[in-house]
């Protein structure tokens, strides 16, 4: 037995044991329950400044489906199949998913979401991160992956939401610079 398939019987074997961890487990696989989260988090985002809320929701929008568009090809070049299709005694709580396992496309948009905002705001973090973590490790929780093809995803959509966000924040009209912030920067040599 491999270390992945050792972590992964470790994790997913605690299912079935308890239905508190099983609701929340089949709770954090299901994408249509950030809904809500999502939309009061970007009532707030335009209440506190209406322009970033618009380019870098269109951003950010942009992100999640180039990631998740990048982890389905990724799925298909790796070709790694399921843990509910090649062990037995898998403890699957919901079906078993496509045919393929790496990445694993949860993991990788919840990561470019995640990063996406850390770059930007980097006090997010002590939210986002945590919900990563359970979104991932929930999917080797209801058998859907190993916990490698988490962590492969983490790092695909970590990459690409902290790689645009860096663009992101460079770019003047997403977060112009004020003239009192400007002068307040004085170059090194130079007298201010």
């Amino acid at each position: 037995m491999g270390v992945d398939e050792l972590l992964f019987r470790g994790i997913n074997g605690v299912a079935g044991q308890s239905s508190l961890l099983d609701w929340i487990g089949v709770e954090l696989a299901k994408p249509g329950n950030l809904l809500y989260p999502i939309l009061l988090a970007a009532a707030y985002w335009a209440w506190v400044n209406w322009r970033e809320c618009v380019i870098g929701g269109a951003m950010l929008a942009a992100v999640v489906g180039a990631t998740d568009a990048l982890g389905t090809q990724l799925k298909g070049l790796v070709q790694r199949p399921r843990p509910c299709v090649t062990l037995a005694d898998v403890h699957q709580l919901l079906g078993c998913g496509g045919a393929f396992s790496f990445p694993s496309n949860h993991a990788a948009n919840t990561a470019s979401a995640a990063a996406f905002f850390q770059v930007l705001y980097p006090k997010s973090g002590w939210i986002s991160w945590p919900l990563v973590a359970a979104i991932g490790i929930s999917r080797v929780y209801i058998g859907a992956h190993y916990l490698t093809d988490v962590i492969g995803g983490w790092i695909v959509g970590g990459l690409i939401g902290a790689g645009v966000a860096w663009f992101l924040r460079r770019w003047s009209r997403f977060r112009p610079v004020t003239a009192s912030a400007s002068s307040s920067q004085a170059l090194p040599g130079s007298i201010s």
